[in-house]
């Protein structure tokens, strides 16, 4: 990571990556030395009229695009061609209206809260959606934080490394006044994709930079699908072994509950359920047309929400580091992160063949 305040580095145009160390082969070049074979990784592209950054692992046939200027969204996650997040709305979409799609950044709360106006850390918290626009829910709660599709993302690393390709980008929530109005504590964010091989990585660092704790309470909402597979029959895992009990309103009444979820095909089942994360640090799975894709929470996130409705071919294995409206109740699910401290939380996409090789035929 670049210190901050330095130049965004120079970009490097996809086309074939020699680390100096070792100069590797993309595939079967009789000119390539010794080391593991690692190919073009990073670029830009266009969609729907943003611009994106990427991460490619060429010989992995994997894609991931980001959006600095959109809530640094990741908006494609492509495997061979096939798209595996699922576009919704689309990205346009997101920006205008906050309707969330692909992989969105959910700050600085997950989900929903149960009022506009409480208190948290010693502050006074008041959301106006008229400042800081935001999602409601069906019963107008507001809902998945202050920061979708948010400008103000700076890119402090874009490049090619010896193993794969990194983004990492970093946002000031202490420099923008209007969103210090309604969370009223100082830090900064840090949010770094890596690709390497058959994974992509995300790793979220809250600096707390000023001289009040900051609650920690975000989470992100992966969608994901399975591109010409029937919805019935996809294949999941849920290896989650207690439940939060939700209220009407799908908020967390404080009650937990012993639950296993049977793995196989999904058929009509549907999920909007709330989770402890799985103890064992055992992957979510979605499988289906020959892919199996694995979605591991690394550190940092002890809680997980699950949403597959009915209406919309996604499924979503959330990682969240406090439960829903965990900011309201301040309970003690909620961190507090001391001055001057960093909390690191991170998770993982791979993408596998069906029969268990790593991206590979």
């Amino acid at each position: 990571m670049l210190p901050h305040g330095c130049a965004i580095p120079r970009i490097t145009p996809i086309g074939r990556f020699r680390p100096p160390a070792a100069r590797a082969r993309c595939g079967d070049d009789p000119g390539a030395l010794d080391g593991p074979a690692v190919c073009a990784v990073i670029g830009e592209r266009t969609i729907e009229g943003f611009a994106a950054r990427t991460l490619a692992s060429g010989d992995r046939g994997l894609e991931a695009a980001f959006v600095p200027a959109a809530g640094m969204v990741g908006c494609s996650l492509r495997h061979r061609g096939q798209e595996l997040l699922g576009q919704r709305g689309g990205l346009a979409a997101y920006v205008a209206e906050r309707k969330t799609m692909g992989i969105p950044l959910l700050y600085p709360w997950a989900n929903r809260l149960s009022s506009w106006r409480f208190a948290v850390a010693g502050r006074e918290i008041v959301i106006d959606p008229g400042a800081t626009p935001l999602r409601r829910d069906a019963n107008g709660l507001p809902m998945h934080g202050l920061l979708s599709a948010a400008a103000g993302w700076r890119v402090e690393r874009h490049e090619a490394t010896v193993d794969g390709a990194v983004l990492t980008s970093r946002f000031d929530f202490s420099a923008d006044d209007v969103l210090m109005a309604a969370f009223p504590f100082a830090h900064e964010l840090v949010l770094e994709a890596t690709l390497s091989g058959p994974t992509l990585r995300l790793t979220t660092t809250v600096h707390a930079s000023g001289d009040a704790p900051v609650p920690i309470a975000f989470g992100f909402h992966p969608y994901l699908r399975l591109d010409g597979v029937p919805r019935e029959d996809w294949s999941v895992e849920i290896p989650v072994r207690e439940r939060l009990r939700l209220d009407t309103q799908m908020l967390p009444t404080g009650e937990r509950e012993p639950v296993r979820i049977a793995p196989g095909r999904l058929g009509a089942r549907t999920f909007d359920d709330a989770y402890a994360a799985p103890p064992d640090g055992a992957a979510f799975v979605l499988e289906g047309g020959g892919r199996r894709i694995e979605l591991a929470f690394e550190a940092g996130y002890p809680y997980a929400q699950v949403f597959a409705p009915a209406d919309d071919d996604v499924i979503a294995f959330e990682p969240m580091t406090a439960p829903a409206n965990a900011l309201v109740t301040a309970g003690p699910e909620l961190t507090l992160l001391a001055p001057g401290d960093s909390y690191r939380a991170a998770f993982s996409i791979t993408v596998r063949e069906s029969d268990g090789s790593p991206g590979s035929e």
